[in-house]
Formats: structure tokens, C-alpha cells, sequence
């Protein structure tokens, strides 16, 4: 009889609670990423985005503004930069004069989020006026169904872009309320960027039969921001920058403007090393050792969002390979730069002091190399190859000596000699297999090229 003391029994297994759950931003469910390394070298330098000083909140902040009716967007979003005193301020999606509601306004360095943030999804409640009266709202509620998907469009007369018939993809139609009596509807839509609600409602118009326009329009949703949250007014704005300059109080300015972060939380996330980030803010390549965390689900050609080991986003990248092969592989570009957010030199520079860098610094300053680090008449002869190919000869860096430097290049070049005589055997190995498929080819094309002959005698006899 076996003992129970070594027996599987059955339990309730608990499902174990995230502890970065509660982590802000680009950072929550941290512990739950796939870990590359555990080892880097941590730099004081830059900051969490929810402690940014207020400065550089201002530099890399975003503002879900409501926006008023009857100004233009970018009218209000002049007036944003002039209030907040600061250089550059761009929209995420323009909003035509009479609409209100989400307008996402960047500042300064978050502008550069804009081009993503205006090809997001949006979502607006819209008031449609039917010309005629309809049997019932089944009909109205038909038209939504028949308009959801891809449609054509084209857009209004009093928009100021070319009126070319595009297809825009409706996701969603749902209608809210419809009163008879006034033959009035309001519904709500989900849709894609581009997608022009008032000649949605034309289209509705020309469903039920009866004719219809859009009476009023309102965006409770762009991108990721809805307007149900952190929401403000133009008199928000403006209160909190006052209460800033005459009081020193940070509180309301820090309600009205968000880190840039809170807009590429849908974002596929990769966490790279502090020693990485300048070096990609000066556009280099991601690669696989600048790499410590990496999402699930990571597809090639698809964006991913670059950020530091303290949340911040460095920048917008086109994933290279897929979470599998980051996982397996110790070598290769991750991804390349899309668009950097991250200013330069917000942390240091790191690259520049390997065996080959610190060479040619040497040769620099004692005149063996140009101030570009080119040859020169009095570059040593050893070294002219090494430069010409450093990856090749990565030993031969690390030594001062010429006459060992001389002796590991003699040494590469007797393997590299070896490598060939083996390659070449091996092909001569090949080549009576080779022989041997091509007569076979010949003898199989000579075979069908006689088929044919015969097949065009007989229809000849037959004809």
C-alpha cells in the first residue's frame, strides 16, 4: 500500500494577482512580460511620467480637451498654446466648427504623437432629422444595420477637402432614442478615422426613403481617451495656468495636462535598457541586446511602443520579429524606428566605448587617423584592414601590439583559407550528383518534346 504523504490530491488552485497590476501606465502588469535579461545598468537620468517636474510634464503632455462649439479646431487649439506658454501644440483629428466634444491636443514633444493618434478609431452620438415621418423606428434601427462595414463616402460640400468617393468601415451603429413626433433619432456610432457622420445621416436618409440630415454631432471617444474621462474645459485650461503663475499651485495644471503615455497603453510594449535609449533617439535600430522586457503577441510589421525601465515611451518602432523569436534568438534587429518621442541626450551617451570605438579614438588624437576617422599616409598598414572591416577582426582590437595584431589577422586568414578548400570539396562532392539530375532532366524533356511531336501527327491525320 503506498503512503498519501507523496500522493497529488485534489485543491483549488488560486490564480495568482499581478503585483504590477496597480502600476501606472505603460508599466502596469510589468511582472507579467517576457523577460529577455534581468541585468542592465540603471541610470538616474529622466523620469517616471506621473512625476515628470512640471516643465517636462509640459514637454510630453496630452490635453482630452472638450471642445466648444462654433470655433475652429484649430482655432482652440491656437488658443491652448498661447494660454499654456509653450512652443508647438497639434490635434489628433480636426472637428468641424459646430461639433464638440474629445479634440486630443499635444504639446510640444507629444505632437509627434499626432499622425498615430488621427488614424484611431473614433465614436460619436449624433442627432439625424428625418424630412418625413416613418412607420416605425424598426426602420430607422434597419438603416443603422444596412450602414455598418465598409461604405462609400463622399465627402460634404462644406468640407474643405476634395470631394473624391472613398471607403471608410463604419464598426458599430446603435440607435439611442427616436422620437416620432419630431422625427428625430439619436444614435451612436463606432467608426473608423476619415468617416464623415453628416453624410452618414444623408445615407440613412436615403434608406428609410423619407430623406434626412445630421442636426447635431458630439465625439465621446478618439483614440484611446473617451469623454467620460479626464475630460476638461477651455476654462479648465486656463484656471489651472492662472493658479500656476500667481500661486505656484501645480495641482490643477497637473489634472488638466496627462504624460503622452496615456495614449499608447494599446500599444504592443518593449522595454529596453537605459544604457539603449539615446541611441535610439538618434534613430539606431533596436537590437536584441538593448532588450530586458517584450510583450506577448509581438507580429511582424506591426507598431510597438520602445519605453524605459521607468515607463517613459522612447519611441514608435516596427517590429522586426515576433515574440517567439525574441524569445529563442541571441542576435538581430527587433525593430526599427518609426518615430522617436524621446528628446536626445535626456540620458546619456552610452555607445562609442567598445574596442573598436576606443582605437580609433586613440588613433585620432596621435594623428594616425583624419578627425572623421579615416586612413591617412600614416595609418599603420595592420590596421587600414581592421578599420576598413571592424566586425571581422573584433580580437585584433584588443591588443596594442602590431606584431600580435599581425599574427591573429595571419591566423583568420588560415581559417578563412581552410573554410574554403572545405566548401570547395564539398562541391566536388556534389558535382557527379549533379550530372546525374541533369541527364535525367535532359531525358524527361526529350521524352515530353516526342510526346508532343506524335500528339500534333495526329491531329494532322485527323484533320
Amino acid at each position: 500500500k503506498m503512503s498519501d504523504e507523496y500522493s497529488i490530491k485534489p485543491e483549488v488552485v488560486k490564480k495568482n494577482e499581478s503585483m504590477t497590476e496597480d502600476w501606472p501606465l505603460l508599466l502596469k502588469g510589468y511582472d507579467k512580460l517576457n523577460v529577455k535579461t534581468g541585468h542592465f545598468t540603471p541610470l538616474p537620468e529622466g523620469f517616471s511620467p506621473i512625476a515628470r517636474p512640471i516643465d517636462e510634464l509640459k514637454n510630453y503632455g496630452v490635453i482630452n480637451l472638450d471642445k466648444p462649439a462654433n470655433p475652429s479646431s484649430h482655432e482652440v487649439v491656437a488658443w491652448v498654446k498661447k494660454i499654456l506658454k509653450v512652443e508647438k501644440t497639434g490635434h489628433s483629428g480636426t472637428l468641424d466648427p459646430k461639433v464638440t466634444g474629445c479634440l486630443i491636443v499635444c504639446v510640444n514633444r507629444a505632437t509627434r504623437l499626432v499622425k498615430a493618434q488621427q488614424s484611431a478609431g473614433k465614436e460619436y452620438v449624433a442627432i439625424v432629422k428625418l424630412h418625413a415621418p416613418i412607420e416605425s423606428e424598426n426602420k430607422l434601427i434597419k438603416a443603422l444595420d444596412t450602414l455598418t462595414g465598409a461604405v462609400f463616402q463622399r465627402p460634404p460640400l462644406i468640407s474643405a477637402v476634395k470631394k473624391v468617393l472613398r471607403v471608410r468601415t463604419i464598426y458599430e451603429n446603435k440607435l439611442i432614442e427616436y422620437d416620432p413626433e419630431k422625427e428625430m433619432g439619436i444614435f451612436w456610432v463606432n467608426c473608423q478615422a476619415g468617416t464623415y457622420i453628416r453624410t452618414q445621416c444623408v445615407h440613412i436618409g436615403y434608406y428609410t426613403g423619407t430623406g434626412a440630415h445630421m442636426l447635431e454631432l458630439r465625439r465621446v471617444r478618439s483614440g484611446a481617451l473617451k469623454e467620460d474621462e479626464t475630460m476638461v474645459t477651455m476654462h479648465d485650461v486656463m484656471d489651472a495656468q492662472w493658479f500656476y503663475d500667481n500661486f505656484g499651485d501645480e495641482t490643477y495644471l497637473r489634472r488638466v495636462i496627462m504624460p503622452l503615455e496615456v495614449l499608447l497603453v494599446g500599444y504592443k510594449r518593449i522595454v529596453v535598457k537605459d544604457t539603449t535609449v539615446n541611441a535610439i533617439c538618434y534613430g539606431a535600430q533596436l537590437m536584441l541586446p538593448g532588450v530586458l522586457r517584450f510583450e506577448e503577441g509581438i507580429e511582424i510589421g506591426k507598431e510597438v511602443v520602445l519605453i524605459t525601465t521607468k515607463g517613459e515611451a522612447v519611441a514608435l518602432a516596427i517590429a522586426q520579429m515576433t515574440t517567439s523569436v525574441i524569445a529563442t534568438c541571441d542576435h538581430g534587429t527587433v525593430a526599427k524606428i518609426k518615430r522617436v518621442i524621446m528628446d536626445r541626450e535626456l540620458y546619456p551617451k552610452k555607445w562609442g566605448k567598445g574596442p573598436y570605438a576606443l582605437k580609433k579614438q586613440q588613433f585620432i588624437k596621435e594623428g594616425k587617423l583624419d578627425k572623421y576617422g579615416r586612413a591617412t599616409e600614416t595609418t599603420p598598414e595592420v590596421w587600414k584592414e581592421i578599420f576598413e572591416n571592424p566586425s571581422k577582426n573584433v580580437k585584433v582590437l584588443e591588443v596594442d601590439n602590431d606584431d600580435t595584431a599581425k599574427q591573429l589577422i595571419a591566423e583568420d586568414q588560415q581559417m578563412e583559407a581552410e573554410a574554403a578548400e572545405a566548401v570547395e570539396a564539398a562541391e566536388v562532392a556534389e558535382e557527379p550528383k549533379k550530372e546525374k539530375k541533369e541527364k535525367k532532366d535532359k531525358k524527361k524533356k526529350k521524352k515530353a518534346e516526342e510526346v508532343e511531336e506524335v500528339e500534333e501527327v495526329e491531329e494532322v491525320e485527323e484533320v
